[in-house]
């Protein structure tokens, strides 16, 4: 397993066209990355602190939590080639230790509350805020 720290960005460089992307990828947010990212910020859901567009490994996450190694992927129209991508970035994730939640920007769109219980129901599961452990 690969150490965590250098593959969320925290001691690795960056490659420039990488760093680019992300910036560009965040400016040019789907709507289900929008109404997603709206409930994620400023630790909204359980206390859990996310980024968006984060690079990690060789792979830009949609939304990524390092306390909970948590990657939250949103999926749109899926081509074959798109499948594959995910399947290989998948099998890396979770290799170093990561849990990789997908889900449909229709169902962000047509069942938030869904999608929310879902990731809260990991992030509970995977991680405590700072907050509930000096109680």
């Amino acid at each position: 397993m690969e150490d965590l720290s250098r593959l969320a960005g925290c001691h690795r460089r960056i490659p420039e066209q990488r760093l680019y992307r992300a910036r560009e990828l965040r400016q040019q947010q789907t709507p289900a990355e929008q109404i997603l990212w709206s409930c994620l910020r400023g630790r909204r859901l359980s206390g859990a602190k996310f980024r968006r567009q984060h690079n990690i490994g060789r792979f830009i996450a949609d939304f990524y939590c390092h306390e909970a190694q948590l990657v939250i992927e949103l999926d749109g129209a899926i081509h074959q080639s798109q499948v594959e991508r995910d399947a290989e970035r998948d099998a890396w994730t979770q290799a170093n230790g990561l849990t990789v939640l997908r889900f449909a920007n229709a169902s962000v769109l047509d069942d938030l509350p869904t999608v929310l219980t879902a990731i809260d129901s990991h992030l509970l599961k995977s991680f405590l805020p700072r907050e509930r452990d000096l109680e």
